[in-house]
């Protein structure tokens, strides 16, 4: 029986700077080159630049849009699915995913990063949230060194070595 595709989250900000972008588009193309499908909120920012770097190694990426129109996908987005949902479709990403690996981000990223934990996934962290309790720090981000880092911790569970 053949290996099951691995799916993983890329979430991040809709609107980021180039070094992030470069970041999250290195994300995609190290996803890509291991076979897994990138999901993700198929917009704009470290989203778009993820869904490129996967494109151009030849993977499979798939956008969960917040609104109705599929044209709102960025260019690089395989399959587009309109959710109607807005904001709430983060729950969708956060479960579609594997493993989630968070590249930066702002509310809506640790809201997807949030629901992941919640769910029992693993996720991996580029420049992205620290989480404290109480002053006190908490573990569940995993911190990557650099994007091909973040996608082998992001995919250890398939038993492969980080």
């Amino acid at each position: 029986m053949a290996a099951r595709t691995r799916y993983v989250a890329v979430v991040g900000p809709g609107r980021c700077g180039a070094e992030l972008a470069q970041l999250a588009e290195e994300v995609g193309r190290a996803l890509a080159r291991r076979g897994a499908t990138l999901v993700c909120g198929g917009l704009s920012g470290a989203m778009e630049a993820a869904c490129r770097g996967a494109r151009e190694e030849g993977g499979l990426t798939i956008g969960l849009l917040p609104g109705n129109d599929r044209a709102s996908a960025n260019e690089f987005v395989s399959i587009a699915l309109p959710t109607g949902l807005g904001e709430a479709r983060n729950a969708l990403v956060a479960r579609a995913g594997d493993a989630m690996i968070a590249v930066g981000g702002e509310f809506g990223t640790l809201s997807e990063i949030a629901l992941a934990l919640k769910l029992g996934k693993r996720v991996v962290g580029l420049d992205t949230w620290e989480l404290s309790k109480g002053g006190n720090p908490v573990a569940g981000i995993e911190p990557a060194r650099d994007p091909e880092h973040a996608v082998a911790l992001a995919l250890a569970d398939a038993g492969e070595d980080p």
